[in-house]
């Protein structure tokens, strides 16, 4: 079994080869998504968000590039994640799935689900995919290559009218299981300065045939998953094994104004420094080197960053928050909060260290820096590790990831809290990644590999907050704003 703090969702697929558990009936014969913010709006419940990285943590020719627009922040107290629209079937309709680079297979729930969501809080329409509505959709079998080279070899009993079926298990127990399917996917692809064409693509994904748990819920229901890990069977390997794009793609999530950008391709502009990936790892795995809170180095054991099984650095945009183990968080909370020995420091939602603080936080707290191989450092400000819930009361987005479960207490796991407001680039044919601070409401430029002209790519914000429909999630931090403000007045 995977780690269960394994990001962004998903921490075991196995497949089952069980005739018609999940049923389905006969089958018809450089990109752009948008993106928009999970918990969009402002006042999204803080334990939420917590709730949500458990689970996380607990998945040729000529190519072309392909633009993600972006909505939402990294705000924990705000939208806290990021998804996308994209279009799937034959004539295409659309589907809102969670961007995630911690998980590799694309999911969505699909006709005749077992406790799918039917509505979600977030101001979005769900829809559920049913290949009968496609007219290009087709199963997939467990003896094909597909199914065989995702669980490494044939499955024991499968036959050739056997469906290619999944189940995957979160952190907190939610799970999502289905089988299988090939159909057309709809894309928008980069076609100059600022501009995008729509471009269609084969690709395989999960029809959801049963959910349980959160995934279930309304409040904060999609209709599915859209994961951007290393496998071959995730979209961007499929679709870069089919010389349709690059495996290389970059995100700037912009906490400031919301949006951001999210490209496939190759970013020429900016240049940024890398470090190597870790190799032969599920996820985006960086070494890292040394703890720098303001002038000092945290003195830490010289084994703290060895990677290994439940150990090392995970690079995840689909994590909000920053989880470091006990030997790590503990002189780092103390190293920060120690120019302010005055302050009331108060727990929020048994996680939360919040205080009351009326002056500029970048002026009161040390920045840290994170030290990788190959002297890339990773620049965090107060401003950054550091959100409001009120006006004058700040929490620090810092957990304890030893106290959170017994696995994965000694994993580094780095989310949205520190990687908001910089260039972050994957590149996977290369295994390395990179980032740089960026302004995430400008553009960047990407290499059209078959014209050699160099394209701009610009930032979105798909959904603001304030054209969403949240609800009683408002009434949630209210309330919390008013316990804490009762508690430090």
């Amino acid at each position: 079994m995977m780690d269960p703090r394994r990001l962004a969702l998903a921490i075991v697929t196995v497949a089952v080869t069980v005739v018609g558990e999940f049923g389905c009936c006969s089958l018809g014969s450089v990109v752009t998504f948008d993106v928009k913010h999970k918990f969009a709006g402002k006042g999204k419940n803080l334990s939420a968000l917590r709730a949500h990285d458990i689970r996380r943590r607990g998945r040729l020719l000529s190519t072309v590039d392909i633009d993600l627009p972006l909505g939402g922040n990294g705000q924990p107290s705000e939208t806290g994640l990021y998804f996308t629209k994209i279009g799937l079937g034959n004539p295409s309709e659309d589907y809102y799935v969670q961007v995630d680079t911690g998980s590799d297979i694309l999911w969505v729930n699909c006709a005749g689900c077992d406790k799918c969501p039917t509505k979600s809080d977030l101001g979005i329409e769900l829809t559920l995919y049913d290949p009968q509505r496609s007219s290009s959709s087709s199963l997939v079998y467990c003896d094909q290559d597909f199914c065989t080279s995702t669980y490494d070899g044939q499955l024991p009993g499968c036959k050739p009218t056997l469906q290619c079926q999944y189940n995957v298990v979160y952190g907190d127990g939610s799970s999502t299981a289905g089988y299988f399917v090939k159909d057309a996917i709809k894309l928008q692809q980069v076609t100059g300065n600022l501009q995008t064409g729509s471009t269609n693509g084969t690709v395989i994904f999960g029809c959801g045939a049963k959910q349980s748990g959160e995934l279930g819920s309304s409040s904060e229901a999609l209709d599915g998953i859209l994961g951007f890990g290393q496998a071959n069977s995730s979209i961007i390997s499929q679709l870069a094994a089919t010389g349709k794009v690059k495996r290389m793609f970059a995100h700037c999530l912009d906490n400031i104004d919301g949006g951001g950008i999210f490209a496939i391709g190759e970013v020429v502009s900016p240049k940024v420094n890398t470090t190597p990936m870790v190799p032969n790892q599920a996820h985006y795995n960086v070494v890292m080197k040394a703890v720098e809170v303001g002038d000092a180095l945290l003195a830490l054991p010289s084994d703290i960053f060895d990677s290994g099984d439940q150990k090392g650095t995970i690079v995840d945009s689909g994590t909000t928050l920053a989880y470091l183990p006990s030997t790590i968080y503990e002189p780092l909370m103390t190293k920060i909060l120690s120019p302010q020995p005055a302050l009331k420091l108060h727990t929020v939602e048994d996680q939360f260290t919040c205080f009351q603080f009326g002056e500029n936080v970048d002026d009161g707290f040390p920045v840290v820096k994170f030290h990788f191989e190959d002297s890339l450092v990773l620049t965090v400000y107060p401003h950054d590790y550091l959100f409001q819930i009120r006006e004058d009361v700040w929490c620090l987005g810092w957990q304890n990831s030893g106290t959170q479960s017994k696995d994965g207490k000694e994993m580094i796991l780095l989310g949205d809290l520190v990687l908001s407001n910089k260039l972050v680039i994957y590149d996977i044919e290369n295994q390395t990644i990179g980032w740089t601070e960026y302004n995430c409401s400008s553009s960047i430029k990407v290499m059209d590999e078959k014209s050699g002209m160099l394209y701009s790519v610009g930032a979105h914000d798909i959904g603001s907050a304030s054209s969403l429909t949240i609800g009683g999630i408002l009434t949630l931090l209210s309330v919390l704003v008013a316990l804490l403000h009762s508690s430090i007045a």
